[in-house]
């Protein structure tokens, strides 16, 4: 399979990107191809203007050079991963803007869905399980990408994963997480 993984954070010696290099590491092991997809060393533009502004009443759209790019990449790949920190319970804006952007109507949703088999979600949270669930924030994510934005568009098949105390902790945990990152990529495809 080829994995399109989509990494956001504005550092690359960030622990998101320790995470996506593990993780990557496991879809070689396993025998996938993938590529890494780091949306602020492109530079991408989070910022929906009007030429990418989703248009309900046409069956196929024209958007910007830098969108119909982005369409055309993840048109290259079977299957889809996000790596990203978990900021105020949701994506950062950098991911978010990507998805409103290359997402879009004709593309992911509307007259055509996305033909991924399957999409992964792995966010990094600072807080530790039990206060992701005091609120129930880690069902809430959870629907809002499997079910809002993966299945709204097509991927039925879709599963957040979620790396708890990512700030601050020893070096065993980071250990763990990394190792936890690279048996997601190890099992990409079997067991979602």
């Amino acid at each position: 399979m080829k994995v399109l993984t989509v990494v956001s954070h504005p550092r690359q010696d960030s622990l998101t990107f320790a995470v996506a290099d593990r993780f990557v590491q496991g879809l070689v092991a396993a025998g996938h191809e993938y590529e890494i997809l780091d949306l602020h060393r492109i530079g991408f533009d989070p910022v929906l203007q009007g030429i990418d502004e989703p248009n309900p009443s046409l069956e196929e759209q024209s958007f910007s050079p830098e969108v119909e790019k982005e369409m055309a990449r993840m048109k290259e790949h079977d299957a889809l991963a996000f790596i990203f920190p978990v900021w105020w319970w949701s994506l950062p804006a950098m991911l978010k803007g990507y998805i409103d952007r290359v997402w879009n109507n004709g593309f992911a949703y509307g007259a055509n869905h996305l033909h991924h088999q399957q999409v992964l979600w792995i966010g990094l949270s600072g807080i530790t399980e039990q206060q992701m669930k005091k609120r129930n924030y880690d069902q809430m994510i959870s629907h809002l990408l499997n079910v809002g934005i993966a299945d709204y568009c097509g991927v039925n098949n879709s599963r957040v994963e979620l790396l708890y105390e990512t700030l601050g902790s020893q070096p065993e945990h980071y250990d763990q997480l990394l190792e936890h990152a690279y048996q997601l990529g190890l099992n990409y495809g079997k067991e979602q």
